[in-house]
């Protein structure tokens, strides 16, 4: 990087908004936490965080206008990087307990109730990335920290073209994190994930 990048941080109410502000820090980044829509659509790169319940984090979005930022980034070709529910609410439905409801529809499908027996998953858990990751570049410790019990479970849920990392709960593959051009997201915290998250966000970083 040849400056320090301009990160906005989305306050919408939801998200571990504080350990995400100082990881992007630590990893380099200027750093800005604002729910004003034109700071978030002007700056280098935009983090969407989350946690709790996919239609809480909706609700939260949609009173600051946070889809219409989202959307905007994606048609001006502006990287974006979701963190847990703020990775779910890209995808264009989130099923709880069958209420179904709308997120950004960034990707086609459908987030949902795990698999398990033992929800939420809770704690460190290891991932496969699909060849080609710049995601994982450089990253030897593929262990990451989760905490949900929703996730994307299929291949068909994601774009044509994305590169997908996959993890795998009670013998249950799901949707880890996403490369979709400057769209990146991720299932776990890599804000919580010691150094392997600390790469990964500098990895991030090094595209804005």
């Amino acid at each position: 990087m040849t400056s320090t990048p301009r990160v906005a941080v989305l306050d919408y109410g939801s998200g571990n908004l504080h350990s995400a502000t100082r990881a992007l820090a630590e990893a380099g980044a200027d750093v800005v936490l604002t729910a004003d829509p034109d700071v978030a659509a002007e700056a280098d790169g935009l983090v969407v965080p989350g946690v709790g319940a996919f239609a809480a984090c909706m609700q939260g979005l949609l009173a600051v206008g946070g889809d219409r930022i989202v959307r905007r980034r994606i048609e001006q070709d502006r990287p974006i990087l979701g963190i847990c529910v703020g990775h779910q609410v890209l995808f264009a439905r989130g099923d709880e307990h069958g209420d179904v409801v709308d997120g950004c529809g960034v990707y086609p499908g459908l987030v949902t109730q795990l698999p398990a027996v033992r929800l939420p998953h809770m704690g460190w858990n290891e991932v496969t990335p699909d060849e080609g990751t710049e995601m994982f570049a450089g990253v030897s410790d593929q262990r990451f920290y989760f905490v949900h019990s929703y996730a994307a479970l299929s291949r068909a849920d994601l774009p044509e073209g994305a590169t997908i990392t996959w993890a795998r709960h009670e013998g249950h593959d799901f949707v880890a994190a996403v490369e979709w051009g400057r769209v990146w997201s991720t299932q776990f915290h890599p804000e919580k994930s010691g150094a392997a998250g600390a790469r990964l966000l500098r990895n991030w970083l090094a595209t804005l």
